[in-house]
C-alpha cells in the first residue's frame, strides 16, 4: 500500500505555511483519500509547530523540522531537512509544493534516497496506482506518467490545486532531528525591486497582457510608446496586477522599433511555454495568436481589447472582447480606479 508525504515550508513571514505548501496539502489529501493511503505532512520552518496550526483539521500525521537554520531558503539546510523528514516518514510518494525553495532541492533529495522525481505536475489521479499528469512541448501535449520506482517525488505546478483552508488550532508536531552539514552560506537579508517596479506577480488575481499594438502607429499616424508605458504602469499600480507580454512586443527592441522599457522576456506569455494561472486575464492590443492563446489556457476568465473585430480573440478564444481603442479604454479605467481609491 502506498504512503504519502507532503513536504511543506513556511512563507516569508515564518509564522505560516506558504500558499504553494497549502496547495500541496490539498493534492496530498485528495490522493491519499483516493488510494486509501496514510498521509504525513512534513513542515520545514523556524517553528514548525506554529506554522502547522492551520493543519489541525487535515487529518494527517504531522512531522516537523525546526530551528533558525531553516527559517530561510538554503540548499544545504533545506536538503538535509527534507531528507530527514522523508526518512522518518518512510513514504513511497512524496508530494512537493511549487516554488523555488522546493524546486531547488527536490531532485537532490530524491537522489539521496535512491528515488525518482517528476516535475511540473498539474494533476494526480488514479484509483489503483498513482497517475501524474503534466504538459510537454511548451504546454501543447498533455501526458500521464506512472512509475514503479519508489520513493517517487512529485513536484507540483503552482495554481493546479486549491489551497487548503483550516481553522487555526493547537496541534501536535513530531519533531525530527537533523544533522546539518557545514553551512558555507548565510542569509544576510533581501533586496527586491520597489513595488511599483515589480511587474511579475504570480499570485495576482489579474494578468494584464500587452501586445505589439501599443507601440504601433495610431490612427493619427504617430507612435505613443511613452504614453502606453504610463497607462500600463498606472494600471498595474492601481490594481496590483501581473504583467505579461506577447513575443512580438518583447522582440521589438532588437529590431530598433519603439519598446516598453520595463518589459523583458520574463514577461512573455505562451511562446516560452509559460502558462500563468491567474483567475482573470485582460489582453490588450494583441490579436489572439496561437502561441499566445496556448499560454492563456489556464486563465479562468479571459477578456481582450482590440480595434480589429476579426482578430483571433473574437473567434471563440476570449469570453469577452471589447472592440475599442485600448488607449482610450485604459485611460478611462485608470481614472475610475484612481477615483475609487481616493
Amino acid at each position: 500500500m502506498e504512503s504519502i508525504l507532503v513536504l511543506t515550508h513556511a512563507d516569508e513571514s515564518g509564522s505560516a505555511l506558504s500558499k504553494g505548501s497549502l496547495e500541496a496539502v490539498t493534492a496530498g489529501k485528495e490522493l491519499a483519500a483516493r488510494l486509501g493511503a496514510s498521509l504525513v505532512i512534513g513542515i520545514v520552518a523556524a517553528d514548525a509547530k506554529a506554522a502547522a496550526c492551520v493543519l489541525a483539521s487535515a487529518g494527517a500525521r504531522l512531522m516537523g523540522v525546526s530551528g533558525e537554520a531553516f527559517a530561510q531558503a538554503r540548499y544545504a539546510s533545506d536538503a538535509a531537512a527534507c531528507e530527514a523528514l522523508c526518512r522518518a516518514a518512510n513514504s513511497s510518494i512524496v508530494v512537493a509544493p511549487p516554488g523555488s525553495r522546493m524546486a531547488r532541492v527536490a531532485a537532490g533529495v530524491a537522489h539521496r534516497l535512491g528515488g525518482v522525481i517528476d516535475t511540473h505536475i498539474t494533476a494526480l489521479g488514479g484509483a489503483e496506482c498513482v497517475e501524474a499528469t503534466r504538459w510537454f512541448y511548451r504546454q501543447r501535449v498533455e501526458g500521464t506518467i506512472t512509475r514503479d520506482a519508489r520513493p517517487w517525488f512529485l513536484l507540483l505546478d503552482a495554481g493546479t490545486h486549491t489551497a487548503f483552508e483550516g481553522a487555526m488550532s493547537d496541534v501536535h508536531v513530531e519533531q525530527v532531528a537533523v544533522e546539518l552539514p557545514a553551512l558555507r552560506t548565510s542569509v544576510n537579508g533581501f533586496r527586491e525591486p520597489l513595488k511599483d517596479a515589480q511587474t511579475i506577480r504570480p499570485d495576482a488575481r489579474l494578468l494584464f497582457v500587452a501586445g505589439a499594438g501599443w507601440t504601433k502607429k495610431q490612427p493619427d499616424g504617430e507612435t505613443r510608446a511613452v504614453r502606453a508605458g504610463e497607462l500600463i504602469l498606472d494600471f498595474l499600480r492601481l490594481t496590483g496586477a501581473s504583467l505579461g507580454s506577447s513575443k512580438s512586443l518583447v522582440d521589438q527592441g532588437g529590431d530598433g522599433q519603439p519598446v516598453l522599457p520595463f518589459l523583458t522576456h520574463m514577461n512573455q506569455v505562451g511562446q516560452t511555454g509559460s502558462t500563468p494561472r491567474h483567475a482573470k486575464g485582460l489582453s490588450t492590443c494583441c490579436h489572439g495568436e496561437e502561441p499566445h492563446v496556448v499560454g492563456w489556457r489556464f486563465i479562468g476568465e479571459r477578456r481582450a481589447i482590440s480595434l480589429d473585430p476579426n482578430c483571433g480573440w473574437t473567434r471563440g478564444k476570449a469570453d469577452v472582447v471589447y472592440v475599442a481603442d485600448a488607449f482610450q479604454v485604459m485611460a478611462r479605467v485608470n481614472e475610475l480606479l484612481a477615483a475609487r481609491k481616493e
